[in-house]
C-alpha cells in the first residue's frame, strides 16, 4: 500500500475518530472515574496481567461503536455516489478495499495500543518486581477484535448500503454482546444465558478481582480463530461483487466459529486459570508470599518477626509459626479455611491493605489471634465485628494503653455503633484480671478457629467464654 495515498486516506476521511473514539473513551472512563480498577492488587495499575484485563473489560464499551464506525465508513461510497465509478476502475477490488480497512485498522490498533502503555507505564513505575509476558496476548486479542468488529462492520454496509445498517449493527452487536457476556467474580466465572464455549466468542472480560488469574492458552487460541475468520469475512464482503462472492465471503466466519467452538473450554473454571508463575511461593524462613507480590516480601517479613514472636508469647506452643499469603481462589463471600499453625494475609484485605510499620504489625497479631473465616475486601463486605475484635485481642497483645483499630472505621451509622460498643468492651476486658484476660483470649482464639461462632465480642466480656 502505497504510504502517501495511505497519508491521505487518514486525512480525509473519518477513519482517525474511531482511534480517538477508543483512545479517548478509555483514558476518560480509567482516569476520570474513581472506579474498582484503582482499587487492591487487582487494579489497572497494580500489575501486567491486571492492567491488560481492564482494558480488555473496556471492549465492552468499544465493540458495539467501532462496528457501527466501520459500518459508517463502508457507506462513504454509496453516499458519495462513486460505487459505480469505482467499479469501472482497472485496479483490483482487493485492493481498493485495502486502503480503508488498512486505515480503520491501523487508527484503531494504534488508539488502543496508547491506552495499554498509559497503563504498561504506570505499572513499570510502580516497580511490582514481577515480570510477565503472558499479558501481552490478553492486548493483542483485544486489538484484533477491535479490528475484526470495524472491517466486519465495513463489509457488511458495502453488501447492505442502507442508512439503517450501522444503527442495527450497533444494536445487534449491543445485544450479542449482552447474551455472550461473561459473568461471575473472575475465581468462579459462569456463563449466564448460553453455553461457555459460545459466551467465549464475545472477547469482553470480566473485571478482574484475583490477580493470580489469567486466561487460558486454550482461550488466546479459539478467540483469534474466531475473529480472525470475522475479519476475513467482512474483507470479503467489500471485496465480493456478486451474490455468490458474498455467500462465498461467509465461508471463513463460519470456519473461525466452528474451529474456535472446538478450541474453546467447554467448562468456565477453565476459562481463567491460575498463573503458575504468578502464583509461585516465594519464601524467607517462616514467611512466604507469591512471586507476584514478591515486592511486599521485605516488609512483611520484618513484622511477621515481631507478630510471631508476639503471639508466641501469648498463646505459647498453639501460637503460629508461619505467615503465607492466601492464594487459594474462592468465590465472593465464600468460607475459607484457616489454620492454627499458619497466619493467612490477604493483601487485598482492609487490615493489611497498605499497611506498613506497626500498623501491619498489628494486622499480623490480629489475624494470628482472631483468623478471620471470611475476607473483608472492597467487595467482600466481611463483618465489622470482626475488625473490631481483631482490634482488641491485637491492641492487647501488645501491650498498647487504648484500643487502636486495625483498618480504618466505616463512616456509617452501622460500623459507627460497632466501634463505640468494642470501646465499652475493651474498658470491659481491660479491667479483667491479667489471668483472666489471657484465657478470654485463649477462647476467642479458639472460637475463630472453628468458624462456628457468629459473634465474638462476649467472649472478650466474658458473658460467652468457653
Amino acid at each position: 500500500m502505497n504510504v502517501r495515498v495511505l497519508r491521505t486516506e487518514l486525512r480525509r476521511s473519518a477513519a482517525p475518530w474511531a482511534g480517538l473514539l477508543v483512545l479517548g473513551g478509555s483514558l476518560a472512563v480509567l482516569f476520570a472515574i474513581d472506579g474498582i480498577w484503582w482499587r487492591g492488587t487487582a487494579g489497572w495499575t497494580a500489575q501486567w496481567t491486571s492492567m491488560a484485563m481492564w482494558t480488555r473489560w473496556l471492549l465492552g464499551f468499544w465493540l458495539p461503536l467501532t462496528v457501527g464506525v466501520g459500518a459508517l465508513y463502508g457507506l462513504r461510497d454509496k453516499r458519495s455516489g462513486t460505487a459505480e465509478l469505482f467499479g469501472t476502475v482497472p485496479k483490483p477490488a482487493w485492493r481498493r478495499a485495502a486502503l480503508p480497512a488498512g486505515a480503520m485498522a491501523g487508527v484503531l490498533v494504534t488508539g488502543f495500543g496508547l491506552v495499554v502503555t498509559a497503563g504498561a507505564v504506570q505499572v513499570a513505575l510502580g516497580d511490582t518486581g514481577y515480570r510477565p509476558l503472558g499479558w501481552v496476548p490478553i492486548s493483542l486479542v483485544a486489538a484484533l477484535a477491535l479490528v475484526a468488529a470495524a472491517v466486519f462492520g465495513m463489509g457488511v454496509a458495502r453488501t447492505v448500503p442502507s442508512v439503517l445498517t450501522p444503527p442495527a449493527l450497533v444494536v445487534l452487536s449491543l445485544v450479542a454482546t449482552g447474551l455472550l457476556r461473561f459473568t461471575g467474580d473472575g475465581a468462579t466465572p459462569r456463563a449466564t444465558v448460553t453455553p461457555n464455549r459460545l459466551a467465549l466468542l464475545s472477547p469482553v472480560t470480566v473485571d478482574p478481582r484475583e490477580s493470580l488469574l489469567t486466561l487460558a492458552g486454550s482461550v488466546h487460541l479459539g478467540q483469534t480463530l474466531w475473529l480472525l475468520g470475522l475479519a476475513a469475512t467482512g474483507f470479503a464482503l467489500l471485496v465480493a461483487a456478486s451474490r455468490r462472492a458474498r455467500l462465498l465471503a461467509l465461508a471463513p466466519v463460519l470456519a473461525g466459529a466452528a474451529l474456535a467452538l472446538a478450541v474453546l473450554p467447554g467448562d468456565a473454571r477453565h476459562t481463567y486459570v491460575v498463573d503458575p508463575a504468578a502464583a509461585r511461593p516465594v519464601c524467607d524462613g517462616p514467611v512466604c508470599v507469591t512471586a507476584l507480590n514478591r515486592a511486599r516480601h521485605p516488609e512483611l517479613s520484618a513484622r511477621s518477626a515481631e507478630a510471631l514472636r508476639v503471639l508466641n508469647g501469648v498463646l505459647g506452643e498453639r501460637a503460629p509459626q508461619s505467615v503465607t499469603e492466601d492464594s487459594t481462589l474462592h468465590a465472593l463471600g465464600d468460607l475459607r479455611q484457616v489454620s492454627a499453625g499458619t497466619i493467612l494475609v490477604d493483601f487485598d484485605e482492609r487490615e493489611f491493605d497498605g499497611k506498613s510499620g506497626l500498623d501491619l504489625t498489628r494486622a499480623l497479631v490480629g489475624q494470628g489471634l482472631v483468623p478471620t473465616c471470611y475476607p473483608r475486601t472492597g467487595r467482600e463486605g466481611g463483618s465489622v465485628e470482626d475488625a473490631t475484635v481483631q482490634s482488641i485481642a491485637a491492641s492487647w497483645a501488645l501491650g498498647e494503653n487504648t484500643m487502636v483499630p486495625v483498618e480504618t472505621p466505616g463512616a456509617g451509622t452501622y460500623d459507627q455503633q460497632a466501634w463505640e460498643e468494642a470501646r465499652t468492651v475493651w474498658t470491659a476486658f481491660t479491667a479483667a484480671p491479667p489471668a483472666e484476660q489471657r484465657a478470654r483470649i485463649a477462647a476467642l482464639h479458639d472460637a475463630a478457629l472453628s468458624c462456628s461462632m457468629k459473634h465474638r465480642l462476649p467472649v472478650l466480656t466474658g458473658s460467652e467464654a468457653r
